[in-house]
Order: C-alpha cells, then sequence, then structure tokens
C-alpha cells in the first residue's frame, strides 16, 4: 500500500513537470524538480487530517498553479514550498539561499506569521498580511488562491466546526477576491464548495433541481445550439459553442435575492459562441468588437431579440478586464437563452483573470484598493472595506464629460462623488442622474450619466454613513468626522431618536454604536438580553445638522387649512416640508408631512403650533 501511495506521489509531482516543461527553461525546470524534492524531503512523516502523506496537498497546490492558472517557473516553485517555512524547520533564508529572492519573498508572503499577542485577530491579521503582499507582487495572492482551492476540494474530512470556519473565510474573502481577479472559474468553484459545506441540505435540493432543469431543457437547448452553428458556418465565421450550466451557490443566491424559488430563477445556464477574428476584411484594430458585432447581426435576423437585453462588454469591461457581447435571444421553444459572444482571446482572459496581460492601470488601481485595506489598522473599518472592496459586482456610470467612474454594485451618487475627487464628496450637495435632480442616496445603476452639484457651504454629515457604500468613501467620512468631533452613532431605525431624547446607546463587539430612544422595544430587549453592552450616552444638538420626521394631521376639513399648515412651517417656523400628502373622507382630512428638525424640541413646538390651529384635531409624531 505504502508503495502505491508513493507511486502516486511521483506520478502527481511529474505531472507538474510535464505541465511546465513547454513553457520554461531546462534550468527553470531543475529548479521546480529542485522544489519539490525539498518539500518532500521537509514534510516527510507529516500527515493531513485525512491520514494521507502532507506532500500530496504541496504538490496539488503547485499543479493548480501551473495548470490551471499557467502560473511562471517561480510561482509554482512557491507552491510547491508555501507551507516548509510554517510546517518545518527550514526559514526563510534558507528558501533564499537555494531559490533566490524572488521565491523567497512569495513563500514569506503567503507563511502565516505566528505571535503571542495579534493586532486584531489570528483571521483578520492573516487577511493583512495577504493583501499586503499585493504591494510587492499579485503572484503571492495566486499562491494563496491555488492553496486555498485545494484545502476546499478536501474540506470534506475536517470536522464540521473546522469545515464551518474554513468555509466562511472562504465565502467571505477568498472567493470574492478571485472575483475581483479576474479568476471566475475559481471564484465558481469556491463559492460553491463554501456552500456546500456551509448549508448541505439546501445544496444537495438546488443540485437536484439543477439537474432535473438540465434534462428537460436539454433537447430545447441543443436545437438552438445546432442551429446557431450552422448560421455561423453558413456565414464563413469560425466559433465554437460552450453551454455553461450555473452553479448551486449562484441559484440560491438569485433565489434570496430575488425573493423567489427555484423555479423563478431565470436564466440558470447560458450560451458562449467563442469565436475567431475575421480580420481578413476587418480593421485591424476593432476586428473583435466588429466580428461580435457581425455575429449578433447575424442571429438576430434567425431569432427574436428581448428588447433590452443587450449589453457591450467589449467596450465597456468590467474592472477586472472582463469583455464580452451579451444579448437575450428567442429559442425555438419559446424560451430566452443568454447568449456570451466573445474571442478566444476574451475567453482565455475570462479563465485566467489577472494572470495574463490586463493593463497597467487596472492592476495599479486594484492594488492600490487591496493596501488601503491592509494599511486600516482599525479591525471594524478593514472588515468592513473587505466587504464592500471585494464583494460586489462592479458597475460603470459616466461624468457628463464620457469619464467612466467604476463602482460596485449598489453605490450611490455619494459615492460616485468621492470618486471623481475626494473634494467634490466633500462638498456635494446633489446629483443629477441622467438629467433627473436626485439626492446624493441614490443609488446608481450601469450606464447612469452622473452630475455631481457642490457648495462650500457644504460638509459631511455622520448621516452620510447611511448611503456610503464604497470603502473610500466611508474611510473619508470615518476620518473627518473623528476630526470634526462628531459622534459616529446609528440611529435606531425603530424609534428614530433625536437630540434631546432621553436616550440610551448599545456599543456593539465591532465598536459600532447605535442610540435608542428609553422607550423603544428593540433597547428594552437588548437590555434584557446584553446589558454589558450598555453606554452612557447624550444626543446634543447640533445647530448644523437636521434630521428627517414624519407627523400626522387630523382636522375638520375647511377653506384655507392646508394654506394655514403651510405658514405654519414656512412663516413661523423657517422650516421646509420635504413631502406632503392629504386624504379627505367625509370632511375629515388625514395630513402626512416629512420634514427635518435639529432637535425633539424643534419637533414638539412645532406640533404643538399646529395643534393650535382652527380645525386641528390631533398631531402625532409617526415613524418614517
Amino acid at each position: 500500500m505504502e508503495k502505491t501511495i508513493q507511486e502516486q506521489i511521483q506520478a502527481s509531482a511529474q505531472h507538474v513537470f510535464d505541465v511546465m516543461a513547454p513553457r520554461v527553461s531546462a534550468e527553470d525546470l531543475q529548479r521546480i524538480k529542485d522544489a519539490f524534492a525539498l518539500a518532500e524531503q521537509a514534510h516527510e512523516g507529516q500527515k493531513r487530517k485525512t491520514g494521507q502523506p502532507y506532500i500530496i496537498h504541496p504538490i496539488a497546490v503547485a499543479n493548480i498553479a501551473a495548470e490551471e492558472l499557467e502560473l511562471d517557473a517561480n510561482t509554482v516553485i512557491a507552491a510547491f514550498l508555501h507551507d516548509v517555512v510554517e510546517d518545518t524547520p527550514y526559514t526563510v533564508e534558507d528558501i533564499r539561499a537555494r531559490f533566490g529572492d524572488d521565491v523567497a519573498f512569495l513563500v514569506d508572503a503567503v507563511t502565516k506569521r505566528k505571535k503571542e499577542k495579534y493586532q486584531n485577530t489570528k483571521q483578520v491579521d492573516n487577511y493583512k498580511q495577504i493583501l499586503d503582499s499585493v504591494h510587492y507582487d499579485i503572484r503571492a495572492l495566486l499562491v494563496k488562491l491555488s492553496d486555498r482551492l485545494h484545502n476546499m476540494r478536501t474540506l470534506e474530512g475536517m470536522r464540521p466546526d473546522k469545515q464551518m470556519k474554513i468555509a466562511g473565510e472562504t465565502d467571505f474573502f477568498y472567493a470574492p477576491l478571485a472575483g475581483r481577479l479576474g479568476l471566475y472559474r475559481v471564484k465558481s468553484e469556491l463559492e460553491n464548495l463554501s456552500f456546500q459545506f456551509r448549508c448541505p441540505r439546501d445544496y444537495e435540493f438546488i443540485e437536484k433541481q439543477l439537474a432535473e432543469d438540465k434534462e428537460r431543457t436539454a433537447e430545447a437547448v441543443r436545437i438552438f445550439t445546432e442551429r446557431i452553428f450552422e448560421i455561423l458556418k453558413e456565414k464563413g465565421l469560425t466559433a465554437r459553442l460552450d453551454v455553461r450550466y450555473r452553479k448551486p451557490y449562484s441559484i440560491w443566491r438569485d433565489m434570496k435575492e430575488g425573493n423567489c424559488d427555484f423555479a423563478h430563477v431565470p436564466f440558470k445556464h447560458y450560451v458562449r459562441v467563442i469565436y475567431e477574428p475575421m480580420d481578413n476584411w476587418i480593421n485591424h484594430d476593432t476586428v473583435e468588437k466588429d466580428t461580435a458585432l457581425y455575429i449578433y447581426s447575424v442571429l438576430a435576423k434567425y431569432f427574436k431579440e428581448r428588447p433590452g437585453s443587450l449589453y457591450n462588454y467589449i467596450d465597456n469591461p468590467k474592472d477586472n478586464g472582463y469583455q464580452s457581447f451579451h444579448v437575450k435571444l428567442l429559442n425555438q421553444a419559446g424560451a430566452w437563452e443568454e447568449l456570451h459572444i466573445g474571442s478566444e482571446r476574451m475567453h482565455r482572459n475570462a479563465k485566467l483573470g489577472c494572470v495574463v496581460e490586463r493593463g497597467e492601470s487596472w492592476l495599479e488601481r486594484f492594488k492600490t484598493v487591496l493596501q488601503n485595506l491592509a494599511g486600516d489598522s482599525d479591525s471594524f473599518l478593514f472588515m468592513e472595506g473587505v466587504s464592500t472592496s471585494l464583494y460586489n459586482e462592479d458597475i460603470i456610470a459616466f461624468t457628463p464629460k464620457g469619464k467612466g467612474i467604476i463602482l460596485p454594485k449598489g453605490a450611490t451618487a455619494l459615492d460616485f462623488a468621492y470618486e471623481v475627487h475626494t473634494d467634490i464628496g466633500d462638498h456635494a450637495q446633489y446629483a443629477r442622474v441622467n438629467g433627473k435632480l436626485s439626492p446624493l442616496r441614490t443609488e446608481l445603476h450601469r450606464g447612469d450619466c452622473v452630475e455631481i452639484g457642490v457648495s462650500d457651504a457644504i460638509k459631511p454629515k455622520a448621516e452620510w454613513l447611511e448611503f456610503a457604500k464604497t470603502f473610500k468613501t466611508r474611510r473619508r467620512l470615518h476620518e473627518l468626522l473623528k476630526h470634526q468631533g462628531e459622534p459616529e452613532f446609528i440611529r435606531c431605525p425603530i424609534c428614530h431618536p433625536l437630540p434631546g431624547d432621553d436616550v440610551v446607546g448599545f456599543q456593539d463587539h465591532d465598536g459600532t454604536l447605535t442610540l435608542h430612544s428609553r422607550h423603544c422595544p428593540e433597547a428594552i430587549k437588548l437590555a434584557s438580553e446584553n446589558g454589558d453592552l450598555i453606554v452612557a450616552a447624550s444626543f446634543q444638538v447640533d445647530p448644523e445638522r437636521t434630521y428627517p420626521v414624519r407627523i400626522k394631521i387630523t382636522a375638520i376639513d375647511r377653506y384655507h387649512l392646508l394654506r394655514d399648515i403651510i405658514d405654519c412651517f414656512v412663516e413661523e417656523r423657517h422650516l421646509s416640508m420635504d413631502k406632503i400628502g392629504t386624504v379627505t373622507q367625509d370632511q375629515i382630512v388625514d395630513c402626512l408631512i416629512d420634514f427635518q428638525v435639529h432637535s425633539a424640541d424643534e419637533l414638539y413646538d412645532t406640533m404643538n403650533s399646529i395643534a393650535t390651529i382652527r380645525g386641528v384635531d390631533e398631531v402625532q409624531r409617526i415613524s418614517l
């Protein structure tokens, strides 16, 4: 049995050598073999949790780096040696002496630092170390992702609590990181494996549903793709078709976001048309785009196009460089099919992401984002930054002059302002989104044209944190508000306390302070469950800051009633109304008014003034 395992180990290592041989020099190939020999010697006698020899893991990581990511010789060497310093007596200097500075750096970057006391937590410090390595070389991330991918593929042998820990880290950090690097296959596999171990019952249910859906639609998909292939062949186009079926995690995410069941999740598969550019008759500079447009126009003659489904990622690639031409066409069975039309080069780039040439601007921008994250000493801000910077899909919005601004999905006009320039963000007053006057909290969508109105009288406010989405915006606001001495807190979304109210504060373990009115049911609940989180708090009036409130007025209808109510706001109290609505039934008027106040006293004084108006029977504050 021992001999069989040893033969498997040698065969696996030889496969890595065979993959690398056509790409590297004879000297580098020998260095790769020497790295394997050192790793085998260093890990001798060590076992994995599965009971297998530990060397199986470094070989698998090296194979992912060599075959799946097509990395260079030094990165594959580092993959073989990535656990040597952490788990054996060998040091980084030993690695440097045998394989040079470059390999030593890569191994050091992925070696977890053992400390008596961690700055934050062991996991957070590890994330920071990984991201900090990007300052020097993005290959360190690729070694770490290769390591994580093999660990996830072999997670079955771990204890359930370990499975949950590793799967949680993967879902929160490593899968989004792979997505940001353009490694879609790695991202998808990591997400799916994490889902499989975190939620096995949900995973098995969706996997079964997907298999049934695939069988049900197989014939329609076959007829549709065969017809496309025939059409392209008739037109002299060299292309191949690939049907890609979505993974359970992707379906589950859409079910949650769309609040729907499996049957109502659209497009459980998509069809890729991967073509060779027709450069024999088209302008060489635009050959890929022109061929994609030609394929689209040809297919649109034979299949009905879904209105509004066309998107051009060739001219407007995603932030990580993804390019393709998307359109939805009606198949012969009366169902919409999603097509991704891209060249062989685009297809390879989508597979390998940052590994292939992307252009310095994208890479430098990505490095800046990750370096800012790694350099943040605040643990809460760091984890918040990971969430906003790595999690989201990208959108692109435009300035009036046509400059594209790339933002995460869900970003607002305020985020756009800060991305254009910090000074514009600091003094942003309003936005015009596609020509329409809009508040800064407006969520942006792909293709929006955004103009930001500024005023020197405007300065950042704490409530901006409620709708700031990007790490850059939130970090800037935290810095300014701390400098200004303004309290960084959240008002309870149930009771909406105002300055001057009797309040109580609850500080979460992550440092977030939430203010509640003392009569708030949520505050009472928290006090009974987590009394140790209560902190002394006061809510002081800031003459430059206002808060939204809503009141309901019940009155007997009469001539000029509404005018008198408006005069009370404008002429007597000098307040602006954000919104007003009235309903009259059988001479009884119900009026809802949204407006801004500086304090609880200002609100109650205004309500008392309204109560004196002739015909007004009741004035009460209600929830927004």
